[in-house]
């Protein structure tokens, strides 16, 4: 059997179209340099408003990965 060992970082990641854009912006640019990537949990989602529309959001992530 195999124990495996995981570790958490958290990101944010942006977008002007929607947060789940956000979220796969942060998932897409995390997975350039974090291997084994397993899980995401959203620990905050917040926006900016212009001429009362959301013009950007940003989604802050914590994503957890296997250690080799």
């Amino acid at each position: 059997m195999n124990d495996h060992i995981y570790k958490k970082v958290e990101i944010t990641g942006s977008s002007t179209e929607s947060s789940d854009d956000a979220i796969r912006n942060a998932i897409k640019k995390a997975s350039e340099s974090i291997k084994h990537i397993n899980w995401f949990e959203v620990v905050e989602t917040r926006g900016h408003i212009e001429d009362g529309e959301i013009s950007h959001w940003q989604v802050s992530l914590k994503i957890g990965f296997r250690l080799e």
